[in-house]
């Protein structure tokens, strides 16, 4: 048994942090004695934390995470968002304001971008802040079948935050809207 976990660690520190994107069930507890999913149901997530560099989303309670996810961002990761098309994701302070049970990519929350700092930026430089940035799970297979096997290895996304089908599922019970999330590079 203490071979078979030396060896679980292990991997989990050299494999290739794209080779865990979309596992299924890789909503790995933050700490080992977090809340099981079903306890996340019961309001003890306060905010969301996403470090792009790390490639991780963390449900936080009182500053502390409590579970955390593998992601993918935009194909353009690394710097802020400014406008539509720049395949950024942004970096900043906002809120999951909404909610998409039947989008294209399972089930999706947005994200409060562009916000007002974002909005003037992009005016002061006659570009179009771009928007619809969220928080979704895999392609639905029917919908968008060439994606299937192409997300699971790299960055994809045109600027959203992309997890697993069984990742969404937990951080859409997780997150009521108005949740603040913060996304850091």
């Amino acid at each position: 048994m203490r071979r078979l976990a030396c060896a679980w660690a292990l991997w989990l520190a050299w494999a290739p942090a794209n080779a865990m994107s979309f596992l299924p069930g890789l909503a790995v507890p933050w700490p080992e004695t977090g809340p099981t999913p079903a306890a996340l149901d019961a309001g003890v997530v306060d905010a969301v934390l996403v470090k792009k560099s790390q490639r991780r989303l963390y449900l936080m309670h009182g500053g502390r995470p409590v579970r955390t996810y593998r992601i993918s961002l935009g194909t353009a990761p690394v710097g802020h968002k400014e406008r539509r098309g720049d395949n950024r994701t942004p970096e900043g302070h906002y809120v999951l304001d909404w909610r998409n049970p039947r989008s294209r990519f399972t089930r999706s929350l947005h994200i409060s971008y562009p916000n007002a700092a974002d909005r003037a930026n992009a005016q002061r430089n006659g570009w179009d802040p771009g928007g619809m940035i969220m928080i979704h799970g895999q392609p639905r297979a029917g919908a968008n079948a060439a994606l299937q096997d192409a997300v699971r290895d790299t960055d994809w996304t045109e600027g959203c935050i992309a997890v697993s089908n069984p990742a969404i599922m937990e951080i859409w019970r997780a997150t009521p809207n108005g949740t603040p999330i913060e996304i850091r590079p």
